[in-house]
């Protein structure tokens, strides 16, 4: 009898570390269930955003600009997944609009193109979000995503400015005075 009872002794503390075990592993993974994981969320991980409009994919979109009513350059690219050639329209402020062609199964880097994507009027100044409204020509299929606007405070985008645009409010290297050492011993 004695051996028996040894036996249960043992065995009800095996069972009570095992649920021990059971209540500090789940307080210790129970964060993971109840907050989202960021891992899960898709960004873009660039100064544009990513967007799609039927087999268009759009990714880096942005426009680059100098001002609100002056004329801004879309770069970004564009994918498209159908085995037909599509035209994405971009309409902007103002009745500004735009058409970017691409190729069945391929894409269009608009920051490499040779015909320049240009708005007439960009609607928002240099750091704010502009709403462009997208619609692809194959399906039809249509959405609208706010768009930043940017300028050439970032040296990557000053040539992308349009043609004849000037970048406000930037010192070239030529016109900014030098500091003088006016220090007396």
């Amino acid at each position: 009898m004695r051996f028996t009872a040894i036996i249960r002794g043992r065995r009800g503390r095996l069972v009570m570390a095992t649920a021990a075990l059971g209540v500090s592993l789940l307080s210790v993974t129970g964060c993971g269930y109840i907050n989202p994981q960021q891992t899960a969320q898709q960004y873009s991980a660039s100064d544009g955003i990513r967007t799609d409009v039927g087999p268009l994919q759009i990714r880096n979109l942005m426009i680059v600009s100098t001002g609100e009513d002056q004329p801004g350059r879309v770069i970004g690219a564009i994918y498209n997944s159908s085995s037909n050639d599509v035209k994405l329209t971009l309409n902007g402020a103002a009745g500004s609009q735009t058409e970017i062609p691409v190729a069945k199964n391929s894409y269009a880097l608009l920051n490499e193109s040779t015909d320049p994507a240009i708005l007439s009027t960009t609607g928002g100044i240099p750091g704010s979000l502009v709403e462009v409204k997208f619609k692809e020509s194959g399906t039809g299929q249509a959405g609208e995503a706010k768009v930043p606007v940017l300028d050439a405070t970032l040296p990557e985008y000053k040539e992308f400015l349009p043609e004849g645009s000037e970048p406000t409010g930037t010192a070239s290297p030529e016109s900014t005075p030098m500091p003088t050492s006016s220090a007396s011993h």
